[in-house]
Parts: structure tokens; C-alpha cells; sequence
């Protein structure tokens, strides 16, 4: 039985396997229906891509585009580890923190 790695652990190219591998079963689930199964894949893959980002990108009191959540802003107020702490814009100011790896600069593509 093989012992898993924590994605910390992991160097750039075992990260990409393993991404592309729940990427994998996360489409796998979809097409079976199992909505559960693919969501909790779907996070775990994202938790992994945010360990082939640098956190040192992203800046405290920047706002950030959400991935996936369109017209949708998140302003950064701290980061902890590999997760940005901050708010929504726009609703009800409560903290939450998103994985870095669904935050996306401004300046990048509209």
C-alpha cells in the first residue's frame, strides 16, 4: 500500500500528475452522476494547484478576480499559508478563505 504524499511534500511535476489525475476522476464522477464525488475531487484539485503558485504574488488589500465565480471580487486581507483570507465584494461583509489557486489578478486576461 502506498503512502500519500502531503501536496507540501510534492515537487512541481508530482503535483501536475496528481492534478491531472483527480482532474481525471473528477470528469470520470461527473459523467456518472456522482455530484458529491466530483466536487470533492474538484476541490482537491485545486488545493493541490494552489502549491504550484507563490503566494508571495498576492498582495493584502488587492482585490482578485474568483475563478469559477464570475463578476464575483475578493479582496485579500491576509495570507496564511496557501490560502488568501479576505472578503467578497459586493455582499455581506463576512471573512472567508479561498485556496490562492482560484484567485486571479485584475490585470490578467478580461
Amino acid at each position: 500500500m502506498e503512502i500519500e504524499k502531503k501536496y507540501s511534500q510534492m515537487n512541481e511535476s508530482e503535483l501536475r500528475q496528481t492534478i491531472a489525475n483527480l482532474l481525471e476522476k473528477a470528469r470520470k464522477a461527473s459523467q456518472l452522476g456522482y455530484v458529491n464525488e466530483y466536487a470533492v475531487l474538484e476541490r482537491k484539485a485545486i488545493m493541490a494547484q494552489a502549491y504550484l503558485i507563490d503566494p508571495s504574488q498576492f498582495i493584502p488589500g488587492e482585490i482578485y478576480r474568483i475563478e469559477g465565480d464570475p463578476g464575483i471580487f475578493f479582496q485579500v486581507d491576509y495570507l496564511k499559508g496557501r490560502f488568501a483570507w479576505g472578503y467578497r465584494m459586493g455582499g455581506e461583509k463576512f471573512i472567508e478563505a479561498l485556496p490562492i489557486s482560484m484567485l486571479k489578478s485584475l490585470k490578467e486576461g478580461k
